[in-house]
């Protein structure tokens, strides 16, 4: 039986709240989470309430207050913990599986291996310019980031663009402008779980020889997440991989 007394606990100010996951990853007990685009405190349980995500807010939405509360239990966070390590049990065999056969027989969402595919490229200068803007760069399949295994053939000594979802719809020339010449990455660190992607990019930048990682995102303060996300795996994976952000303007345009 849980018991409620009064202590220290987060408080999340949902109108500042951007989404961008930066708290969620910084919290060890796995208390926080991004649900319908905010972050939010899931059980009262998981929150030692010392505040480890407070300096991880770039909009200062995290404070902390003192509230009824049920006691914070360790039991309770190790079982959460738990549950959450086996939910990716299943992508963690598929790179272990990797390893064994160049390409593993699933990916994580139990597509057949096949459909991890390289497209044979035009050479860049016989495409005519007037005709350039109707050709598409992309040069592989999948794209979406929980999709792609960590040792893909073509992301091994590639310039990686990660991009976030609505850049390319609102980029009309992101082919051309952004995508020519490199392998690329998509997420979302708004709807997407962002422990998840960090964990994954980092083993991605692990395992390939990544050259260079260029984060596309939007100018809206949600989007900066894909920045953090890139960053901290570079840190994580432990090398000097060179970093360029490109910030499109919701008119489509390089804002920065």
């Amino acid at each position: 039986m849980t018991t409620r007394t009064i202590r220290k606990m987060v408080k999340i100010d949902e109108e500042k709240c951007n989404g961008c996951g930066a708290c969620t990853i910084k919290c060890a007990e796995g208390a926080l989470q991004i649900i319908d685009g905010k972050a939010r405190l899931i059980s009262d349980q998981y929150c030692d309430g010392l505040g480890a995500c407070l300096g991880e807010c770039p909009e200062g939405a995290i404070t902390i207050e003192e509230r009824a509360a049920e006691d914070f239990s360790e039991e309770a966070v190790e079982r959460h913990i738990g549950k959450q390590e086996h939910a990716f049990a299943c992508p963690s065999a598929a790179v272990a599986q990797f390893e064994r056969h160049d390409v593993p027989e699933t990916l994580p969402c139990g597509c057949p291996s096949a459909s991890v595919t390289q497209f044979e490229q035009p050479e860049l200068e016989s495409v005519q310019e007037t005709h350039a803007h109707q050709q598409s760069m992309l040069g592989h399949w999948p794209v979406q980031l929980t999709l792609v295994p960590p040792g893909a053939p073509f992301l091994q000594g590639a310039d990686l663009l990660l991009t976030a979802h609505c850049v390319p719809f609102a980029h009309a020339g992101f082919h051309q402008d952004l995508l020519k010449g490199h392998a690329l990455l998509i997420a979302c660190p708004k709807l997407d779980d962002v422990q998840a992607h960090l964990e994954k990019l980092t083993q991605v930048l692990t395992r390939s020889q990544i050259k260079s990682i260029t984060v596309a995102r939007m100018e809206v303060p949600c989007c900066s997440g894909l920045t953090y996300i890139a960053r901290q795996a570079i840190t994580a994976s432990g090398k000097n991989i060179p970093f360029k952000e490109v910030v499109i303007s919701t008119r489509g345009e390089v804002a920065e």
